[in-house]
C-alpha cells in the first residue's frame, strides 16, 4: 500500500503548490502495551506535485499531468521554434516543435510521480529569472514565459545550449531539479564582481546578470592546457543558484 506525505508547499495568490512523498506503507506488530498494529512509513524515493487552483491558471511542462478534478478548462500551448518549455529549448534545433497544458479555473491538478527533484519559489515585482533548459516544470499563469537567446554562438555546445526558459513578472513556478534543494548553493553577486561556471552545474540565475558563454581562457593552446571546456562568466549584480555535488559523486540526498 502507498500512502502520500505532503513535505513542502508554497502558494501565491490563487495557485498553491504542495510537494509530496510516495511512502510505502507497512503494518507493524507491536506488543507492549497490548499487542496491536502501528503503520510504519518507508519514503520510496518518489515525489508527486500537487497544483490548487482557485480562480487561477498553471502551464505545465508536456506530459507530467495525472490527473484534475474541479471546474478547470485546459487548452494547448504550442510553442515553435525558440518557444519557452525546455522540450521546444531542447527541439528548437532540430525544427520541432513542442506543446504545454494550460490549466485554469478552480480545482486540484496532480503530475505523475517522479525520482527527481523539486523547488518551489516565487517571483515578485519585476523580477526575472532564466533557467536551465531542463528544469523549467510549471509556472503561473501571471508569468511571463519566453526564451532567451544567448548572443555568443559558443552558448550552442554549453551545457545549457544556446536558448534558455525566461520567466518575467510576478508568480509561483516550479522547477526540477537534479539534487535536493538542501544542496543547492546561492551565490551573492555584488556589482563589478564575476562568477565563472561550468554550465551543467548551474540551475538558474537572476535576469540583471549578463552572461557571457565561451572558453576559460582564450586562444586554443591554452584552453587545451586548461582542461576546460565552455563556461559561463557571469557579471553582477544578482544571485546564481548552483547544483555543485551532481557534478561528480552524485546527488548526497
Amino acid at each position: 500500500m502507498s500512502y502520500r506525505v505532503k513535505i513542502s508547499e508554497e502558494s501565491y495568490g490563487g495557485l498553491k503548490a504542495e510537494l509530496y512523498a510516495i511512502c510505502r506503507v507497512t503494518d507493524q506488530l507491536v506488543q507492549s502495551p497490548e499487542p496491536h498494529f502501528r503503520e510504519i512509513y518507508a519514503d520510496t524515493g518518489q515525489r508527486q506535485v500537487k497544483f490548487t487552483l482557485n480562480n487561477d491558471s498553471v502551464t505545465l511542462e508536456p506530459g507530467i499531468l495525472s490527473y484534475a478534478q474541479g471546474r478547470l478548462s485546459f487548452s494547448v500551448v504550442q510553442q515553435q521554434q525558440g518557444g519557452f518549455l525546455s522540450r521546444a529549448v531542447r527541439g528548437a534545433g532540430s525544427g520541432e516543435s513542442a506543446f504545454g497544458t494550460r490549466v485554469s479555473g478552480t480545482g486540484e491538478v496532480w503530475t505523475e510521480p517522479t525520482h527527481k527533484h523539486f523547488i518551489f519559489a516565487t517571483m515578485e515585482g519585476q523580477d526575472s529569472m532564466l533557467i536551465d533548459d531542463r528544469a523549467y516544470y510549471a509556472a503561473q499563469g501571471s508569468l511571463k514565459l519566453s526564451t532567451h537567446t544567448h548572443k555568443k554562438v559558443q552558448g550552442a555546445v554549453s551545457g545549457n545550449g544556446l536558448m534558455q526558459p525566461r520567466l518575467d513578472g510576478e508568480g509561483l513556478f516550479v522547477i526540477e531539479c537534479p539534487v535536493s534543494v538542501h544542496e543547492v548553493e546561492v551565490l551573492d553577486v555584488q556589482a563589478g564582481e564575476t562568477v565563472t561556471v561550468d554550465g551543467d552545474m548551474m540551475l538558474m540565475y537572476t535576469g540583471t546578470m549578463n552572461p557571457q558563454l565561451g572558453a576559460l581562457v582564450k586562444g586554443l593552446r591554452n584552453a587545451a592546457r586548461s582542461g576546460e571546456g565552455f563556461v559561463y562568466t557571469l557579471q553582477g549584480p544578482g544571485q546564481v543558484f548552483l547544483t555543485p555535488t551532481h557534478i561528480s559523486a552524485g546527488s548526497l540526498a
